[in-house]
């Protein structure tokens, strides 16, 4: 039986910070900002905005623009995914992992044009078995829905358990947990003092599908044993 991997997108599979910058840049100097306005856009914490509806209304009333909330999200949610990258080694990771059997999948929170485009314009789309994007199915990580959803997509099921990769302790690892999957959490620095239970804590995805894969060694070992005896 083949054992179920789940990954969420940004800052797990690709570079969302990155990308952010360069967006800012391009931001900042179309609209001639100056390095003030720079400054401040990169200084925005992401865990103060939830949802970047929110935080365009920020921008707007910051620079007193006159396009509306959503013409600016819209305009950044099609540029986006021109700007992304997989973080190294993740594409061939994935292969690997593919190949040494595991199902693959993508589960991402955001709306359905940004992420899909990123999914498209990375090449993720193609790497893995499936995936869910909660502006496409109308719910949310760290709601179980999304992540059965996912597992279907690759073949799976819940049921037979599995693994939860991302960077989010709510959404990724209460999250994957709440459905059933063992976890592994990204520490990015951005939870400070949060108490978790994930199974194992890495400083990037790379790390993470090194811990897969000996897991799988470990489990297929046991099976080969379990059956000689």
């Amino acid at each position: 039986m083949k054992r179920l991997a789940l990954f969420d997108l940004d800052r797990t599979l690709i570079d969302l910070d990155s990308a952010f910058r360069r967006w800012a840049e391009e931001f900042v100097e179309r609209r001639r900002l100056g390095p003030e306005g720079l400054a401040w856009l990169i200084a925005q914490d992401r865990d103060r905005h939830p949802h970047r509806e929110i935080f365009f209304s920020d921008v707007r009333d910051r620079f007193a623009l006159a396009e509306p909330v959503e013409e600016l999200w819209a305009g950044y949610r099609r540029r986006m995914p021109h700007l992304v990258q997989c973080y190294p080694g993740v594409l061939a990771g994935i292969a690997d992992l593919r190949s040494a059997g595991w199902l693959v999948g993508i589960v991402t929170n955001g709306m359905a044009d940004n992420q899909l485009g990123k999914l498209r314009r990375t090449g993720l789309v193609d790497a893995v078995d499936g995936y869910a994007v909660s502006g496409a199915e109308g719910i949310r990580k760290p709601e179980s829905g999304l992540f059965e959803i996912a597992a279907q997509r690759c073949g799976a099921s819940l049921a037979e358990g599995g693994w939860m990769v991302g960077d989010s302790l709510i959404a990724d690892v209460e999250g994957g947990q709440a459905a059933g999957l063992r976890t592994i959490w990204i520490d990015r620095g951005t939870w400070p003092g949060h108490r978790h239970q994930a199974d194992h804590v890495v400083n990037d995805v790379v790390e993470a599908m090194a811990i897969l894969h000996d897991a799988h060694h470990k489990s297929f070992g046991h099976s080969q044993g379990t059956a000689a005896n």
